[in-house]
C-alpha cells in the first residue's frame, strides 16, 4: 500500500474511532434539564427581564468580558502589524452617496443606541448594537477613503478598550460589594448592565472599523 493511500486509511479510521466515542459519550450523559430552571428562578436578582442577557451579563458575564477583550487583542495585533493601508476604493463624486449617508448613518446610529437599550427585556444587546454602528463607521470610510479625520491617539484608544474598563470595573465594584466577581447588587444590576452595554456597543462598533482598515489610523503613531 502506497504511502499517501495508507495515510487517508489512518486518517478514516481514527476519524471513524472520534465519532464513536463521541457517540459512546452522548449515550452515557445523565438525563438532565439544563439550565433552564436555575436561570427562571435567578430573574428576579438578575436586573433585566431577558434571559440570555442575564447570563451574558450577569451570571456569566466574564465570557463576555473575555469576548470584548479578544476584540480589543485583535485590534492591537492588527495596529502592530503598522501603518494602515490606503483603503482600495475611490471617494465617490456627486450628491446621491454623500445624501444617502447622510440620512442613513445616524438612523443606524439610533438603531444600534435601540438594540442595546432593548437588550435588557429582549433579543439585542450590546454586540448587535455594536455591529450596526461597525457597518455605518464602514460606510463612511467607504463614501471618504481618502479624507478619515485624524484621531487623537490616546482619545482613539481609551474609546476601543471603553467596554472591557468599564466592565472591568463593574466587576471589580461587584466584588468588593461582596456580590463577587462580575456580581451586581440587584438594586444597582440594571443600571450597571445598561452602562456596560452601552460602553461595549461603542467600542464594538470602533474595534469593527479599526479591523477593517488593518492597521493604526492617522494620529495613532507612536512616532508623535
Amino acid at each position: 500500500m502506497s504511502r499517501p493511500r495508507l495515510s487517508h486509511v489512518l486518517t478514516s479510521l481514527l476519524a471513524g474511532a472520534l465519532g464513536v466515542a463521541l457517540v459512546l459519550i452522548l449515550l452515557e450523559l445523565p438525563a438532565h434539564s439544563g439550565l433552564a430552571e436555575p436561570v427562571t428562578e435567578a430573574m428576579d436578582r438578575s436586573g433585566v427581564g431577558h434571559e440570555v442577557t442575564a447570563v451574558l451579563l450577569n451570571f456569566r458575564g466574564y465570557d463576555t468580558f473575555l469576548e470584548l477583550a479578544v476584540l480589543l487583542l485583535a485590534v492591537w495585533v492588527a495596529w502592530s502589524l503598522g501603518r494602515q493601508d490606503p483603503v482600495p476604493a475611490r471617494s465617490v463624486r456627486g450628491p446621491v452617496l454623500r445624501g444617502t449617508l447622510r440620512h442613513l448613518v445616524p438612523v443606524a446610529v439610533l438603531t444600534g443606541g435601540y438594540l442595546v437599550w432593548v437588550g435588557a427585556s429582549t433579543t439585542g444587546g450590546a454586540f448587535q448594537g455594536g455591529a450596526v454602528l461597525g457597518a455605518a463607521g464602514v460606510m463612511l470610510v467607504l463614501a471618504r477613503p481618502r479624507s478619515l479625520p485624524r484621531v487623537p491617539r490616546l482619545g482613539l484608544r481609551f474609546v476601543v478598550a471603553l467596554g472591557v474598563l468599564v466592565f472591568l470595573a463593574s466587576g471589580v465594584g461587584g466584588l468588593l460589594g461582596g456580590h463577587g466577581f462580575m456580581g451586581y447588587h440587584p438594586d444597582w444590576a440594571y443600571a450597571l448592565i445598561v452602562a456596560v452595554e452601552l460602553a461595549a456597543a461603542v467600542s464594538i462598533g470602533l474595534g469593527l472599523v479599526l479591523l477593517f482598515l488593518g492597521g493604526r489610523v492617522q494620529g495613532d503613531d507612536d512616532d508623535h
